[in-house]
């Protein structure tokens, strides 16, 4: 099947887009792993609380107002407020939920995740209720045409927007107190401990990181899909999925994860013929497929742990 290079050029791109969306949600699963070694698997619903707060934030903001410097700055003022208030719900959550269970066998935090998962979830239902609410574009979203490939706004923010926060938060990671804090936290705890490190803190911090991550992803993914209270499963759960891909507990990876599930999804479409409605697939597809040949992930390193 032929299919002119225009046409590969533009599913890449949608490919990059929907794959740096999974990067950013992703980010959070891996911190999480990295440090706890454990899935918080609340984290899509922490990003469906976060989406609504920006979404209530930004009407709020905006009031009946047409200046759209006005709107723009509303949006960027409403995305803030968005990462906050989920990065200090993943704290609570993390305080209330997981951290009385730190000593506890794995699979109770495990249980008491999915557990907080239901709580939000409902939540979220009852807070804003069952129907789904539009989130404007705070610009105009008309397509652009460049040499056959058709982009939009919409698309180039969420680009450039991943991209700036996955490289200042490999760069945090790799070069701040904090972020050496956080890997020597990840290696062993009780050592990072000794030498003077606060592991609470770091693990919180750990946590609002990577639930604020999960905000913006929300944010961004609203304008196209709207937000309902379970937007965040499916989400979180592909998320997941590339965090695996990438090498679970591996920021490098989560990002490379993302990235790669979203062009072969896309790609997965048009060139082997997947009927839409089906796309989803793909992803538990790759899934099988990475934990038959390399469990570890593309970036993961196999251990083996004694029990």
């Amino acid at each position: 099947m032929h299919i002119p290079l225009t046409e590969l050029v533009q599913q890449l791109l949608n490919g990059l887009t929907l794959g740096s969306i999974y990067s950013l949600i992703a980010l959070g699963y891996t911190m999480v792993y990295g440090i706890l070694k454990f899935i918080n698997f609340a984290h899509g619903d922490i990003l469906t609380m976060g989406t609504y707060v920006g979404l209530i934030a930004y009407t709020a903001l905006i009031g009946g107002s047409t200046n759209p410097v006005w709107i723009l700055l509303s949006f960027v003022l409403a995305l803030i407020v968005a990462m906050l208030a989920s990065a200090v719900l993943g704290v609570v959550v993390e305080r209330v939920a997981y951290r009385p269970l730190r000593k506890a066998p794995r699979l109770a935090p495990l249980i008491s995740a999915i557990g907080v998962s239901i709580i939000l979830m409902n939540l979220a239902a009852f807070i804003f209720g069952t129907r789904s609410r539009n989130f404007p574009y705070p610009f105009n979203n008309a397509t652009m045409n460049w040499g056959g490939v058709a982009i939009t706004p919409h698309e180039i923010l969420i680009l450039v927007v991943s991209l700036v926060l996955m490289i200042v938060l490999k760069l945090f990671v790799d070069f701040s107190r904090l972020g050496k804090a956080m890997r020597a936290t990840s290696l062993d705890q009780e050592v990072a401990s000794l030498m003077g490190i606060n592991v609470n803190f770091i693990i919180s911090l750990t946590f609002f990181i990577g639930s604020a991550l999960a905000a913006v992803a929300g944010v961004l993914v609203a304008m196209s899909y709207k937000v309902y209270p379970t937007m965040g499963g499916l989400a979180g759960l592909k998320a997941f999925i590339a965090a695996v891909v990438g090498g679970i507990g591996n920021i490098t990876g989560a990002m490379i994860g993302g990235l790669l599930l979203g062009v072969v999804e896309t790609f997965g479409v048009v060139v082997l013929g997947i009927p839409e409605g089906f796309k989803d697939t793909i992803a538990f597809g790759i899934l099988i497929i990475v934990l038959l040949v390399k469990p570890s992930g593309i970036m993961g390193k196999s251990t083996r742990e004694k029990v």
